[in-house]
């Protein structure tokens, strides 16, 4: 059923895109029909490919630097609490700080090469990671706490098999969001300098006016986020089922 009614909220939103266009008499320069961004699919769907395995693979590598990060600063600031007043200040200041105004200098100092879309990538998706995992790992319950620190004093013991498992739905939580947003940064680092991905076909076919084109990259990258958020949903509901340990 959630594949039919995908499926049904995208022929909505088709028809009413096609009725925007044709109530308003808009031309092909200012927004192209589905019809239209279909035949840009079509007719350049070499080119789309190719774009479209580089900014996968500028995703894959972004989500493995960011939730590894993100789990190992939560887990850090867990268990090290001391560190919490200077960690958790330079996690925030790293949202702060506009992605647009970073991407400049991630190409300038690494090049036009994978590593400044991968990093800008891995910054958008920590912080959601980090966030949710350490309030997950904060609400453990007190009365849990308490046992385990009666059965061993070792607190890294307690932070792997107690708090770890018990905040597995929150890092579900942010884990859904990561995937869905890690697009973004990998097509922001393309926008500014990169020679190839959807983002660099999107600059390129805007430049010439190609607003099909344009839409066609979108469409991927929509699609792109809906797998992602699935494997994610999919993936996060399997490991709580599991390993997960909730309150009686």
């Amino acid at each position: 059923m959630p594949a039919l009614r995908i499926f049904l909220i995208f022929i909505i939103l088709i028809l009413f895109w096609q009725l925007i266009v044709l109530v308003n008499d808009l031309p092909f320069y200012i927004l192209p029909t589905p019809y239209n961004v279909l035949q840009a699919l079509v007719n350049n769907f070499i080119i789309l490919l190719a774009n479209t395995w580089i900014t996968i693979k500028e995703i894959i590598f972004g989500l493995l630097l960011g939730i590894s990060l993100g789990t190992i600063l939560a887990l850090l600031v867990t268990y090290y609490q001391h560190l919490r007043l200077w960690l958790l200040p330079l996690i925030i200041i790293s949202q702060a700080i506009p992605v647009f105004a970073l991407a400049p200098l991630f190409v300038l100092w690494f090049g036009y090469d994978l590593l400044p879309k991968i990093l800008m990538a891995a910054i958008i998706i920590f912080f959601p990671i980090t966030t949710a995992f350490l309030d997950g790992l904060m609400k453990t319950p007190k009365a849990w706490m308490e046992l385990a620190h009666i059965a061993t004093k070792n607190k890294w013991r307690v932070l792997i098999f107690l708090q770890l498992p018990a905040a597995l739905p929150h890092f579900a939580s942010g884990f859904k969001i990561a995937m869905t947003v890690a697009p973004i940064g990998a097509i922001i680092g393309e926008w500014i300098g990169a020679s190839s991905g959807l983002g660099f076909l999107m600059i390129q076919a805007n430049a010439r006016g190609r607003v099909d084109l344009v839409f066609a990259a979108l469409t991927i990258l929509s699609i792109l986020s809906l797998v992602l958020f699935f494997i994610s949903h999919s993936l996060s509901t399997k490991i709580i089922k599991k390993f997960s340990v909730q309150p009686i």
